[in-house]
């Protein structure tokens, strides 16, 4: 099989592994879309299910000429030969698309949020399965006062919900990675607390804030926020570390950090 290590290409071979994935949710009559196809293995079995139509985005030609040959016969697939960073995802999303991707590696986070900046949210998306290198997985689902606590599952944390994840093995890839996998089955949270414009903001504020993860806060917060400010908010102790604050405050400080500007 052909790959590119350049694209952090890892193609899924197991079988089981495969219908693991596509059984997490209801497919048959849904809108799909899947990122970095790769071979198809993947694809094959979500067309399997009937799904109402399915759109592949793949950055590499010669994998995307691969699939167009191996699906020719599929009426309700769409192939777009496109780089999924410059690629505008929120434009081909229907009313409550399902989102699959067994993603580079290398690319992953950025992915993910790309998605967490949609403008309209909650989006037209019902779930987002995604898998990740296990290491970044847990930062994302990485629970407060945890030691995988940090920017990554509180941007996360703002916008989806974890309904399911599994572990995957090396040996289930092609070339074999040199780590464990981990697929993340989200959910987009329907009613938010928080009314954060923009997931840029949040990502600027706890940018600033955890650039010195060992030092307190105090220094940092006064670069975003005001004396007067930062007495609004509640339950703030100003003398914390960037880990000991709770997503709540980052939330709070980040709609603060949005009134005034």
């Amino acid at each position: 099989m052909y790959y590119k290590k350049s694209l952090g290409q890892n193609f899924l071979t197991d079988k089981n592994i495969i219908k693991k994935i596509v059984s997490l949710t209801a497919i048959k009559g849904k809108d799909i879309i899947e990122i970095g196809p790769g071979s198809g293995a993947l694809t094959k079995e979500i067309l399997n299910q009937k799904p109402k139509s399915l759109s592949l985005i793949e950055k590499d030609k010669n994998l995307t000429d691969e699939l167009m040959r191996k699906f020719i016969k599929e009426k309700n697939l769409k192939i777009f030969n496109n780089d999924i960073l410059e690629f505008n995802l929120e434009n081909i999303v229907k009313k409550k698309t399902i989102i699959f991707g067994n993603l580079p590696y290398n690319i992953s986070s950025q992915i993910l949020i790309k998605i967490l900046r949609f403008k309209k949210w909650p989006p037209n998306i019902s779930d987002l399965i995604f898998m990740f290198q296990k290491e970044l997985g847990e930062k994302i689902i990485g629970k407060f006062s945890s030691s995988n606590y940090g920017r990554l599952s509180i941007i996360t944390n703002l916008r989806l919900k974890i309904k399911d994840k599994f572990f995957v093995s090396k040996n289930c890839f092609f070339p074999k990675p040199k780590v464990t996998s981990m697929v993340l089955h989200f959910q987009p949270k329907l009613n938010n607390t928080y009314k954060i414009k923009k997931v840029s903001n949040l990502e600027k504020v706890t940018n600033i804030i955890f650039s010195n993860k060992r030092k307190m806060i105090n220094k940092s917060l006064k670069k975003i926020l005001n004396s007067n400010e930062i007495n609004k908010i509640f339950d703030l102790k100003v003398n914390s570390r960037p880990s000991e604050l709770k997503p709540d405050i980052y939330y709070k400080i980040t709609e603060l950090f949005e009134s005034k500007n």
